[in-house]
């Protein structure tokens, strides 16, 4: 009789809780129209008869993540090259639309057919952000850790380089779930970005006028990245489409050695760098104007000075009879750039703090809820939310089957942990409770990224790895050579979940403004993670193959690319672990610039005229011009910039609508090519057959 009742009484709940689910629902429904209803919507509410059923499809995830791949192959072309790096998102978006757009129309639906809408569109942008976001420590710490010599090669490490990515593509996706509401949701932060990707999604599909401009980008970006990719092939068979000589053969032809000088030895040479020129379009003249202003000053007019005078031994390398230019002022550039970027964090105080205290308040929400969860299980208690549904809030627009389980990221969230502590014991040998101590910085900065990124469109990624690589400092270990792994390990732990983070909500909040369900976004991401992996991996070491200086301890090897970004991390890791010294007169001006460094951002925000900051310039693009000692990419990115200028003086209309198109199509297309290239490299495939206009410093094979 009593197990009769109980039974009743467990019934009786799971139609109260059933009841209260559907009243939920509705309620969350209601709330979601009345947001909507505030402003003039974003989106039509219906296209003709059609209704978007299915956000998340196999057709969006896989096609977004192959577009996310190409994205991620230019980021580490120019990662590698000078440490720039852009998202994926309205690459995707627009792709992704010209592509499934006619199949859904021309296929049946067991094919991939069926009704393609806007919602879709945002799950096959968030596999393209998700698959192409995943290289951060392949072009700058783990780099950094060959040329100190603390590991061996890469297809020798390839079991831990593979197992480090796994935890690296995971533990920043579960680190964004419960970070959502608050800056999503709470804060309602702006996202400039993930806003501008949402807002092409929404013309897209907004009317036929907006399907026939959403191809027009895409042809648009197709055409340049054809261009680009194309002129990229060639150019590695034809130099002239590579590099022009100009000052060389002006200074040849009038006997001027200087001029000649300016390109043989300071590198002054136009390169058509197209990722560079895409770049440009789409970067403010306060970073493109610093960053060749303070390239001109280094090295144009002081380093070649210093260099004629006998203050320096050479332009470039690293000698131990003194000091060459590259040596000198690489230190004063890296302080300059994190301390700058360290300055930036801190002027916007209020920022960081609503960052820091909101999200950890935020996560131990959602811990309180998960013990009361286990707590009432336990004791047999009836509970308000199922542990297997997230809790609602008043201010969220969603209703309960759109949103993420709080027991999917917190168990993923958990075993990634522990994954992590495992290969960084067993292959990195670094201790489980510093594994620990870099999860928690690593998730501590997430709320500083995402905070940056969502007032700013700024990523400081680099300044929160520098902050986790000063905090560990003073870890302990065995031998220099253990405190520096750690050391690099631990600041690539924290570059890579906040670099992913940001990435993730940003995300979510491009969905927020079209309206997709977050959870169709995270299985989105999940399934792009799985493409990030392989596509991070594979392209670092089809790279490391083809040009083994990207890796070689040997540092006065010649290279295809500048490699800033390794030089940065690979410096900031001996001067915090007492493995580097400098010379007095480098001290005098590395501490000099690093309290200019600090001074800009507070002079800027506390005592310019408001007016006049948008002219104030970055301090860390000029530390950034420092460590980069190539002078061709300032100089393509202002061929880029200048172009834009022009472009929008005179077709204003026209620059709105495609540049950014056209900007990925520059960016992609080169980067995309340079995997050719290096497939040549590893063929042996014969390069520079047709020498014009090349010199012999630079070409065995000139006539």
């Amino acid at each position: 009789m009593e197990e009769k009742k109980l039974g009743v009484e467990e019934k009786t709940l799971d139609v109260a809780e059933e009841k209260k689910h559907e009243q939920d629902n509705e309620k969350q429904q209601q709330i979601k129209l009345e947001v909507m209803d505030r402003d003039e919507p974003l989106l039509p509410r219906e296209d003709g008869d059609k209704i978007e059923t299915h956000q998340f499809t196999w057709r969006s995830c896989i096609i977004g993540s192959l577009l996310g791949c190409f994205v991620a192959a230019s980021n580490t072309y120019l990662g590698l090259k000078v440490g720039f790096t852009f998202g994926a998102g309205i690459f995707g978006a627009i792709f992704s639309f010209a592509i499934i757009r006619p199949l859904s129309t021309r296929l049946p639906e067991a094919l991939g057919g069926g009704y393609f809408g806007p919602k879709e569109n945002v799950t096959a942008q968030s596999a393209a952000t998700t698959a192409g976001g995943l290289f951060s420590g392949f072009i700058s710490a783990i780099p950094a850790l060959y040329k100190l010599g603390l590991m061996t090669t890469p297809r020798q490490d390839i079991v831990a380089l593979t197992l480090f990515t796994i935890s690296a593509a995971f533990y920043g996706l579960f680190f964004a779930i419960p970070l959502r509401r608050h800056f999503v949701v709470k804060q309602d932060l702006t996202f400039p970005t993930p806003r501008a990707a949402a807002t092409t999604i929404i013309s897209l599909h907004r009317s036929t006028d907006g399907e026939k401009s959403g191809f027009k980008k895409a042809k648009w970006m197709a055409i340049w990245f054809v261009i680009s990719f194309t002129w990229g092939i060639i150019a590695y068979f034809v130099p002239f489409f590579d590099t022009l000589h100009i000052l060389w053969w002006i200074g040849h032809a009038a006997g001027y050695g200087n001029m000649m000088a300016a390109d043989a030895t300071w590198l002054w040479v136009l390169k058509f760098d197209f990722p560079f020129y895409g770049a440009g379009l789409m970067t403010p003249g306060t970073v493109v104007l610093p960053f060749l202003i303070a390239t001109i000053i280094v090295y144009g007019i002081i380093g070649p000075y210093l260099v004629s005078s006998g203050f320096f031994v050479k332009a470039y390398g690293f000698v131990d009879n003194g000091d060459t230019a590259r040596s000198f002022f690489l230190w004063p550039g890296i302080a300059m750039l994190v301390l700058a970027s360290f300055s930036e964090l801190f002027v916007r105080y209020d920022s960081l703090y609503r960052g820091l205290r909101g999200g950890v308040l935020e996560l131990f929400s959602f811990l309180k809820r998960g013990v009361m969860h286990v707590y009432r299980f336990i004791r047999g208690r009836p509970t308000e939310y199922s542990l297997r549904r997230p809790n609602l809030h008043d201010d969220e627009i969603y209703g309960i089957d759109e949103l993420v389980p709080a027991w999917w990221w917190m168990t993923g969230l958990v075993l990634t942990v522990i994954f992590t502590c495992a290969i960084m014991g067993e292959y990195f040998g670094m201790p489980v409770y510093q594994t620990i101590v870099s999860v928690i910085l690593a998730f501590i900065m997430s709320f500083v990224g995402i905070q940056a990124a969502g007032e700013t469109d700024i990523n400081p990624t680099g300044s929160c790895a520098k902050m986790s690589q000063l905090i560990f400092a003073g870890m302990p270990g065995p031998d220099i050579s253990t405190i520096q792994k750690n050391n690099l390990m631990a600041g690539n732990i924290t570059a890579s979940a906040a670099s992913q983070s940001v990435d993730m909500v940003g995300d979510l909040k491009a969905g927020q403004i079209v309206g997709a369900s977050p959870r169709s976004q995270f299985l989105a991401q999940v399934v792009g993670s799985f493409f990030a992996i392989g596509i991070a991996l594979g392209l670092f070491i089809l790279f490391t193959d083809a040009y083994p200086c990207i890796v070689d301890m040997d540092v006065n090897a010649e290279c295809e690319f500048a490699l800033s970004g390794v030089w940065a991390w690979m410096s900031v890791t001996q001067l915090v672990t007492g493995g580097a010294s400098l010379s007095k007169t480098c001290i005098i001006v590395t501490c000099a610039l690093a309290v200019v460094g600090v001074l800009g951002p507070v002079v800027r925000d506390f005592a310019w005229p408001k007016r006049w900051r948008k002219y104030f310039p970055s301090f860390a693009v000029v530390g950034l011009a420092m460590v980069n000692s190539t002078p061709n990419v300032p100089l393509s990115m202002f061929i880029g910039w200048s172009s834009g200028k022009i472009w929008k003086r005179f077709f204003p209309e026209h620059y709105t609508d495609y540049m950014y198109a056209v900007a990925a199509g520059l960016v992609a297309g080169q980067g995309v090519s340079a995997i050719l290239k290096a497939v040549f490299h590893l063929a042996n495939v014969e390069g520079n057959v047709i020498a014009v206009t090349c010199i012999d410093q630079l070409y065995e094979n000139c006539p």
